[in-house]
């Protein structure tokens, strides 16, 4: 039973004592307002079909209660169509985790150490794909105290011989798993979660499994906070594999670099244009300081704002901003994608109405809004919200752009996600009716 009146959702996400630096969450658990586990059970009809409009204002004003947030979040990311049945669900949920266990396998075969528990911390090939087996070799590419290949369940060191490797798809990827294990070590090392090893070793599988799958993307820094919160949320690890996978969809784009682009340009152009429209003073101000690229944002964008706010307020942030950007097509689009050899023919249940969209997918079609227009993600008016809620305080206070980055790395656990959504959806609409005049 819930009390009366709100209360803080952090027992959920239990913090090691002694980290103290650590920000306490500001999402409150409100009945009535936010998704209860009574509201949710009772969006599915007997054979389980869910009306998701019926949840997404409930989302949008209030989050999910975090006993049901891994359910839910496995309808807003795509995971499930909400014209599915219960057994159709479970059926898939079965075959995805057997697809996972195959590709894990597959990936045991290129590197031995996938599954079993050890964690790259080094690396173990050269880029000529020739093994590193003495440890002292590597003292120019880590820290002396990372010179361990990698730790077993016991903590002991691991130096694995191999021979020479000619296959580059095996090189770059073995070249990859020292990096995963390096931020895997570094990702929510406040949360008790991560004091068992089982855990950590679970969310460097993930992202060698991934990285080994996407080829186009592979793995690159960041990715491990996006992934941690699937770990947290989920007990069965294919699980968690998919909902991370369903949300790097989205986001892979701006994982993926080359020489001469970052990935994430596009949405940093994006936020510059925006800015330009809606806020022109601190626009000339930001491009005066040397910040027109608007690189500074450029953590919020890869991380979705993990270092901005505590886990638990960005995972309310998370769920806010999917519920917002939600269609119903999400589900038939992305299973037709890279992912599976075969597809449905099975036809998916028509959209009866805009009340099945986000608000911020209704307020794109009610404004006509089309080709680049309708394909920002909302995630790009939540940092011009975060802009223009400081403004005031670059404007006066930001004489080059150190103190730029300063200003706005000082917002760190003192942002509120939900009026920074309201913000960035105000911002949204704006921007829609004044693209209308250009």
């Amino acid at each position: 039973m819930w009390r009366k009146h709100s209360q803080s959702a952090d027992s959920y996400y239990e913090v090691r004592p002694e980290c103290t630096d650590v920000p306490e969450t500001r999402f409150k658990i409100k009945p009535g307002i936010t998704l209860s586990i009574r509201r949710w059970r009772a969006a599915f009809s007997t054979e389980g079909y869910l009306d998701i409009g019926s949840i997404l204002s409930r989302i949008q004003r209030g989050g999910i209660h975090p006993s049901i947030r891994g359910e839910v979040w496995e309808f807003l990311l795509g995971c499930f169509d909400p014209n599915s049945t219960f057994e159709e669900r479970e059926q898939l949920r079965q075959h995805r985790r057997a697809i996972y266990a195959q590709w894990k396998e597959e990936c045991r075969q290129m590197d031995s150490h996938v599954g079993s528990g050890i964690i790259i911390t080094a690396p173990i090939i050269t880029e000529n794909g020739e093994p590193i087996k003495d440890p002292l070799v590597l003292s120019q590419a880590v820290p002396s105290s990372n010179l361990v290949i990698g730790f077993g369940s016991k903590g002991e060191s691991i130096v694995e011989p191999e021979g020479h490797i000619t296959d580059k798809k095996i090189i770059l990827c073995k070249l990859t798993l020292h990096q995963i294990g390096l931020d895997v070590l570094r990702t929510d090392r406040a949360l008790v979660l991560y004091e068992k090893k089982e855990n950590l070793a679970k969310l460097w599988d993930i992202l060698a499994v991934y990285a080994w799958f996407d080829k186009d993307v592979g793995y690159c820094q960041g990715m491990s906070d996006i992934c941690s919160p699937m770990i947290v949320l989920y007990q069965e690890e294919a699980d968690a594999f998919w909902c991370f996978e369903r949300l790097m969809r989205r986001l892979r784009g701006n994982f993926r670099c080359t020489e001469k682009s970052v990935g994430v340009e596009n949405q940093l152009q994006s936020l510059a244009s925006i800015n330009e429209v809606l806020a022109p003073k601190l626009h000339k101000h930001i491009e005066a300081l040397g910040g027109g690229n608007y690189l500074f944002a450029l953590r919020m964008f890869m991380v979705l704002f993990r270092r901005e706010f505590s886990l638990c307020d960005s995972l309310f942030l998370w769920e806010m901003m999917w519920a917002l950007e939600y269609d119903p097509g999400i589900f038939s689009v992305y299973e037709e994608t890279w992912l599976f050899n075969e597809r449905s023919d099975k036809p998916r249940g028509k959209v009866k109405s805009l009340r099945q969209f986000g608000k911020y997918e209704r307020e794109n079609k009610r404004n006509g809004a089309k080709g680049y227009d309708s394909q920002l993600p909302i995630s790009v008016f939540l940092v011009a919200s975060v802009l223009k809620d400081k403004s005031d305080k670059l404007l006066h206070e930001a004489k080059g752009l150190d103190d730029l980055v300063k200003i706005l790395n000082d917002i760190t656990g003192n942002i509120d996600a939900k009026k920074a959504c309201r913000g960035a959806m105000k911002l949204h609409k704006k921007y829609l009716k004044e693209a209308k005049k250009l």
